[in-house]
């Protein structure tokens, strides 16, 4: 039988996998149909993708048993899978609204994935309002990262509405890598595990000064008590940061691309920087309200993809990301100032991060997220001081539209995982001309969590103010500074402009 060790990272996300912190990710896709859709479409299509039963790689890959099995996982690759278990048919009350859509979501993600099949699931949700459709795609971890999922997907819809007859995304193959195989491939798993570490180690040998070299910049930021260069361990503890229940929350938003890049030109920052900015704003509104907010700032930890952009499908598709922190001065009152230092804390992190191999990446992703790893091994998660505060992930996308059965693909929500010492996880997704935005956390912990996402709509309100198409050149330049003086003047809250389409779930 033909087998696929999981790398270092892959083996991490499966072995802290527990009941109340299942390790998936997933994303909530919304289509709308086309005007001459039959009344049965969805069920149509449900029947055509359910003939499918022969899946290819990855979506054939379960975990094989065995005394190695937490020591050396491998994938095994089945010929056929149960696809009754892996592809469902829901559909909500209609018409459905986007309440009842983010409900089922919510109770949807909140189940733990069966480990004993190929640990994904799809459900084809119909009966939502203005004549649309869902589905909702949910993967372990272990199998794939967000952005080689993504990809996969992508490649499984079509760019044409006129094309019809194309199959399910687990029924594509992936393209042949151009790497030849080699004897060790088919060796046992232990066996194989051990080759490669012995492999590896003269060149991660030769990273170490790559490696000490990032640790010095933290370092020196951490002395001069000034650095803008966001610290593993600097986060202060709060409400985001302790024990987890197994029920989720789930909100979205949805915003243009376009707007955000006008934007970010327009304040001299990158995108990313006016994510965080949103975010931190978000957080900050929602702790005060709460009566949690912290009296130093939070740190966001950002996974950056060091995926090669051309690497076929047939490569290692498990996880290949990093991290950097950045600080999202929360304790700031001014969106333009704490734009201003999110983009100084994202530049300073950027540099040091692009000065390393890939061998001293993978020797920092390590030392920074083998302490979060072992404390969820070791039940200490929640308990201790947060590596940072929330997870901020920025997803790239597909730029042009895709369809299913041509049916458009309207918008992309991404849900992603929390954990213990992580109760929230903010994930964007870009597709076409939208970034959506999702926000998952634990039920208990974080209550009316959906107001995070109003917060969200208040925050692009005022940037849109700030750094609109009217804004004068003296007011852009600011948050593109490298430092900002500090303005005492009151942050007006206003009301969220509303996006095209966006969910405030409560489940």
């Amino acid at each position: 039988m033909q087998t696929k060790r999981l790398n270092l990272v892959d083996t991490a996300w499966l072995n802290v996998d527990t009941p109340n912190a299942p390790m998936q990710v997933g994303g909530l896709l919304t289509f709308q149909l086309p005007d001459d859709a039959p009344a049965d479409f969805c069920a149509t299509l449900f029947e055509r993708w359910r003939t499918h039963a022969a899946a290819e790689r990855p979506w054939n890959q379960r975990l094989r048993g065995g005394r190695w099995r937490n020591v050396a996982p491998e994938w095994e690759l089945l010929e056929e899978i149960d696809i009754e278990y892996h592809f469902r048919h829901s559909a909500l009350p209609a018409p459905g609204g986007e309440l009842e859509l983010g409900t089922l979501t919510s109770r949807l993600h909140s189940n733990p994935i069966d480990l004993t099949r190929p640990p994904w699931e799809c459900h084809l949700i119909e009966g939502l309002a203005g004549n649309r459709f869902a589905l909702y795609l949910k993967i372990h971890h272990s199998l794939l990262d967000g952005v080689a999922g993504m990809r996969l997907l992508a490649r499984a819809l079509a760019q044409d509405p006129a094309e019809r007859g194309r199959p399910p995304f687990w029924a594509i193959a992936p393209r042949k890598s151009s790497r030849p195989a080699t004897p060790d491939t088919q060796r046992p798993g232990l066996y194989r595990a051990l080759a490669e570490i012995v492999g590896e180690a003269s060149e991660q040998v030769s990273s170490l000064s790559g490696f000490a070299g990032i640790v010095r910049d933290m370092l020196r930021s951490a002395r001069s008590g000034a650095g803008s260069m966001g610290l593993p361990f600097a986060a202060p503890s709060s409400v985001l940061n302790g024990r987890i229940t197994a029920p989720r929350r789930y909100a979205t938003q949805l915003y243009s691309l376009a707007e955000f890049k006008a934007l970010a030109e327009n304040a001299g920052v990158t995108i990313n920087d006016i994510i965080l900015t949103v975010c931190g704003t978000a957080l900050q509104r929602y702790l005060h309200e709460i009566g949690e907010l912290p009296s130093r700032d939070l740190t966001a930890g950002i996974p950056v993809s060091v995926r090669p952009a051309d690497e076929p499908d047939d490569e290692d598709l498990g996880n290949a990301i990093t991290f950097i922190i950045a600080n999202l001065a929360t304790t700031e009152n001014d969106t333009a100032t704490r734009l201003a230092r999110i983009a100084e804390s994202t530049r300073a992190a950027k540099t040091s991060l692009e000065r390393l191999s890939g061998s001293a990446i993978t020797q920092y992703t390590v030392a920074l997220m083998a302490p979060y790893i072992l404390s969820l091994v070791s039940g200490m998660a929640g308990r201790t001081r947060p590596v940072f505060n929330v997870t901020v992930s920025n997803l790239p996308g597909p730029k042009e539209a895709l369809f299913v059965e041509g049916a458009r693909m309207e918008a992309f929500f991404p849900t992603s995982l929390v954990t213990h010492g992580q109760a929230l996880n903010i994930t964007i997704h870009g597709y076409a001309d939208t970034l959506g935005f999702g926000f998952i956390g634990c039920r208990d912990s974080l209550p009316s969590l959906q107001h995070i996402a109003v917060y969200a709509g208040e925050a692009v309100d005022e940037l849109r103010q700030l750094y609109g198409p009217k804004v004068s050149k003296k007011r852009s330049a600011r948050a593109g500074a490298t430092t900002a003086k500090k303005r005492t003047s009151k942050t007006r809250s206003t009301k969220a402009a509303a996006p095209k389409r966006g969910t405030e779930k409560d489940d």
